[in-house]
């Protein structure tokens, strides 16, 4: 018993860094109707912000209290990270919104890797994995049999506050009456006064923010590289499509499901190589029986 709720609290810590990155997958599809296939490698940017940041930090502030470093180094990596998504939504995507859509899908796969393979060609950073300085001070606290490091107290806790305050910014703010606004109706909305370009800036701004959270979380309990956002930006976009693409409750059930898949499929199969198989079979199964999603919702369309 105590074995299989290990694997569910290490299924928990996977599942909540997928689960804030599906959000930004899932919110500018629900904006946009939009697949931002370069969401994974924007996370991916964001792990190696909080690299540089956590060590410039560590360098010049080697005194100062872990958690001032820590708060530091995810604002630096928030800040950055949402930069960079208005600046690819302002210079690539705005450009194409009339355009086919298979346009931005093969846009977006290009920035993709031009992220890549720009941090492979930087001097410094290449594809050497790397990992972020302990910002958490170690420890543990046992439960029943099983133990519980700090950094999954830290990883889960701050994941659930983060997914908690992004819900609530979506129901309860301005800005969330506005985006939800927009991806009911686009076009009737801007005469109504609504900014429609820079609700979507925000959009893109507050998907990459949530990402940037789940990067330095990442990047403190596994190794990163320049081509981890392939692999873990499929998975996210698995984990909302799985939950119901372009809802965000959906993106964050979509994502534990998903992180109980990659943990639990080797303590079955005894082998972690079927964790591509599963969790695609998975998706594949749920596409044929309920194309929408688990929470997703079938939205009519007047012709």
């Amino acid at each position: 018993m105590s074995f299989f709720l290990q694997q569910l609290l290490n299924a928990m810590q996977v599942g909540s860094v997928y689960a804030l990155i599906a959000l930004g997958y899932t919110m500018v599809y629900g904006i946009l109707t939009m697949i931002n296939f370069a969401h994974g490698d924007i996370f991916m940017v964001s792990t190696y912000l909080a690299f540089a940041a956590s060590g410039l930090l560590l360098a010049h502030l080697g005194g100062a209290s872990p958690l001032v470093i820590f708060v530091c180094t995810i604002v630096v990596a928030v800040l950055g990270t949402s930069l960079l998504a208005v600046l690819i939504e302002r210079a690539a995507y705005k450009p194409l919104r009339n355009a086919p859509r298979m346009s931005a899908v093969i846009t977006a796969l290009g920035i993709g890797l031009l992220l890549e393979n720009s941090f492979v060609a930087i001097k410094g950073i290449g594809p050497t994995p790397r990992m972020l300085p302990p910002l958490i001070p170690a420890g543990e606290v046992h439960v029943g049999g099983i133990t519980i490091s700090s950094l999954q107290l830290v990883i889960i806790g701050l994941a659930l506050l983060t997914m908690l305050a992004l819900d609530l910014t979506v129901r309860k703010t301005m800005l969330g009456i506005a985006m939800r606004a927009i991806s009911w109706d686009h076009t009737i909305v801007p005469l109504m006064g609504v900014p429609k370009d820079r609700i979507i800036s925000l959009t893109f701004a507050l998907g990459a923010a949530v990402a940037a959270v789940g990067g330095t979380l990442y990047g403190m309990a596994y190794t990163i590289d320049p081509y981890m956002g392939i692999r873990i930006g499929w998975w996210a976009f698995i984990s909302a499509v799985v939950g119901g693409i372009g809802n965000i409750r959906g993106a964050m059930l979509g994502g534990f499901i998903l992180g109980f898949v990659e943990i639990f499929t080797p303590v079955v199969l005894k082998s972690s190589s079927y964790r591509d198989m599963i969790a695609f079979s998975l998706l594949l199964v749920l596409l044929i029986f309920r194309p929408t999603g688990i929470l997703g919702r079938t939205v009519s369309q007047k012709v």
